[in-house]
């Protein structure tokens, strides 16, 4: 597939005007007019793009012995000691039902991400799709984009595997390292210091999978909705754009920031204002996101708005319909 020229270095790049115009393309697909089955419709959309983004028997009769592990008194690293050897030995005499309990339990999570991945995958097309055609619709766009839908599964499938395989191995050792501290019932410079490193090395890794979801989100899967393809040319397309214009997409991320603080603390104060009330509403799934439509709508135009800057090539909007030419004086239309 051949990647789409580049805009020139000279082209002025705004972060401010498609502020306006994803304001302006709020109103126009959720209140232009008010309607109530769009809503839910594209809410749905919208609830699928979101997806993943947000003693059993046989031991109730273990018998731990005379030893209290609410025992006030002792120092709080021994009880924390004391804890840990109990859960060991619990573990270890209820290994014939716990293994495969934690081995079917694993699968299932791990069977419900990807799942969760693959739906998400088809609603970000699917939510795309509504908010550049102003249309409420699910077949037409679950069709239209599914080839490339699952392309953008198997990409975020492969990052969510680097994810883990490079996230684990250091959690892994700062749980060893907090335990050894459990152990030795003190915290010594050594342990502390290797736990807060391995812990800036998890969050550097947190940053970077972050921004590169957040890049592929915005940015790739409207090129792959214009385009198709595969992820590969998408991302070789985005990372030229990146290259001719590095401070416009820094100030994008510094805007996202800024306008993800001012929504949290909007959505918080009505929360309060709302004795929790509204919070209760937006923890219930799918009710939650169409509470939410108006910002996931903003968003999401932000963000296409912004990539429509570089060239008719990233416009994910259809041209707007030529005007109905109106007749002379004196003459009647046909």
């Amino acid at each position: 597939m051949n990647i789409a020229p580049v805009t020139s270095r000279s082209r002025e790049i705004s972060v401010t005007e498609p502020l306006s115009l994803a304001y302006g393309r709020v109103k126009l697909v959720l209140f232009q007019p008010f309607d109530a089955g769009k809503w839910l419709v594209i809410g749905f959309c919208a609830w699928l793009a979101q997806l993943g983004q947000g003693g059993g028997g046989g031991g109730g009769g273990y018998n731990f012995g005379n030893r209290t592990f609410g025992n006030h008194d002792a120092h709080p690293w021994e009880q924390v000691h004391h804890g840990l050897a109990m859960a060991h030995e619990y573990v270890l005499a209820n290994l014939a039902w716990l293994v495969p309990v934690a081995s079917l339990a694993v699968l299932l999570i791990l069977g419900l991400g990807v799942l969760m991945i693959w739906l998400s995958s088809c609603g970000k097309f699917m939510f795309l799709h509504c908010v550049a055609e102003n249309r409420a619709q699910i077949e037409i766009p679950w069709n239209k984009y599914g080839g490339v839908a699952i392309r953008l599964f198997l990409f975020r499938l492969m990052l969510t595997v680097a994810g883990l395989v490079l996230i684990l191995p250091p959690v892994a050792l700062i749980i060893i390292l907090i335990v050894r501290m459990f152990q030795a019932g003190d915290a010594s410079l050594p342990l502390v210091i290797g736990a807060v490193g391995l812990g800036l090395v998890v969050a550097l890794l947190g940053v970077v999978l972050g921004l590169v979801t957040k890049m592929t989100n915005d940015f790739v899967v409207p090129i792959l909705y214009l385009r198709g393809g595969g992820c590969r040319a998408a991302w070789g397309e985005f990372l030229q754009l990146l290259r001719a214009h590095p401070g416009s997409f820094v100030l994008y991320i510094l805007v996202q920031i800024l306008l993800a603080v001012v929504l949290g603390i909007i959505l918080f104060w009505l929360v309060l204002m709302t004795c929790c009330t509204l919070g209760c509403l937006l923890a219930i799934p799918f009710l939650g996101t169409v509470l939410l439509l108006p910002i996931l709508v903003f968003k999401q135009a932000y963000a296409v708005y912004f990539l429509a800057q570089f060239g008719p090539d990233y416009d994910v909007f259809p041209p707007a319909a030529p005007p109905v030419p109106t007749p002379p004086p004196g003459l009647q239309p046909l």
